[in-house]
């Protein structure tokens, strides 16, 4: 369980579960500029370097603080590598599931907990297509006007619904415009490592209910880290930020509900309703080139998420 996290705790763009936002964020922004980029998010570093959510974000986007990293701990610069890696397989994986779900004639999006995702912005929506932000309050206040104020449009009809996932999301979304009875595409990224196994198949059974046939979900589930070598890494994350005058205000570890009985996402979907399969995010990322095999997880198969997608039967 998770020692930071209360049933009725709150946050913006700066603080507890927001600021990961802003470290998904720095990760994209620092992929678009690759040579060999997975993804387009032009976006993404607008976000960040607005946020001031703490030098350790934004230092991401500097190739210099990497370099520094990786002399003082080549294992934790490898550490570094992958989480990048891996953000962009992450979003190339659910960006394609997008494109599929609108190549197949859906034209409503949810994103779930959408932080600081920025698709409903820069993915090519066909005309028709009404994409729905569910977030909290502040998180999409920063969003909305950041892009709006640098000149940013949405390319879909962007609607923001600004609500706790832990409350009546369904009402709220019913009122932004929200049609049940048409086919939806939904998201869970980002997002089931920050629930209790519990409210984790609560929000599943709530999207079928709101889930015609022929409706698609993609989600990523979350991980289990033996609990001794994730201390070892945050131990030496923090040496390494200290040595380098970096200021690590949030441990994201310890924002993460690492429940026992948590289901696994694809066989809970299979016997809810849906055609579900899962790929494992390790192989996804060996086979986009974005692997790092120096990494000390390596051989932990749990210490890697899955990228599960499913359709309403």
């Amino acid at each position: 369980m998770s020692t930071l996290r209360s049933h009725d705790d709150t946050w913006d763009i700066r603080t507890s579960v927001g600021s990961t936002a802003v470290m998904v964020a720095a990760a994209r922004a620092v992929e678009t500029d690759q040579p060999d980029a997975l993804i387009r998010d032009p976006y993404a570093k607008l976000l960040v370097t607005n946020a001031n959510a703490g030098v350790l974000w934004e230092a991401m986007l500097d190739p210099a603080v990497a370099a520094k990293v990786e002399k003082l701990d080549a294992e934790a610069a490898a550490m570094v590598r992958h989480m990048r890696g891996y953000q962009a397989v992450r979003t190339n994986f659910f960006d394609t599931f997008f494109a599929d779900a609108v190549a197949a004639g859906i034209r409503q999006v949810v994103i779930l907990a959408s932080g600081l995702d920025s698709r409903a912005y820069r993915l090519d929506w066909p005309a028709g297509t009404t994409v729905y932000e569910i977030d909290q309050p502040q998180v999409l206040e920063y969003k909305s006007a950041t892009l709006a104020d640098n000149g940013v449009t949405p390319s879909a009809e962007r609607r923001a619904v600004a609500i706790d996932l832990r409350q009546d999301w369904p009402a709220a979304l019913r009122e932004a415009g929200f049609d049940p009875s048409a086919r939806t595409a939904w998201l869970a990224e980002g997002l089931l490592m920050y629930l209790p196994a519990e409210a984790q198949d609560r929000l599943f059974t709530l999207i079928g209910e709101l889930s015609p046939a022929g409706s698609r979900i993609a989600a990523e589930t979350a991980t289990s880290h033996a609990d001794e070598r994730r201390e070892q890494m945050r131990a030496r994350i923090k040496k390494i930020a200290e040595q380098i005058g970096l200021e690590q205000t949030i441990d994201i570890g310890e924002l993460m509900y690492r429940d026992e009985h948590r289901a696994p996402v694809a066989g809970w979907l299979n016997d809810h309703g849906w055609r579900a399969s899962a790929v494992s995010s390790g192989d996804e990322m060996q086979r986009l080139g974005r692997w790092v095999a120096e990494v000390p997880m390596a051989d932990d198969k749990d210490a890697f998420s899955e990228f599960v997608t499913a359709e309403r039967l």
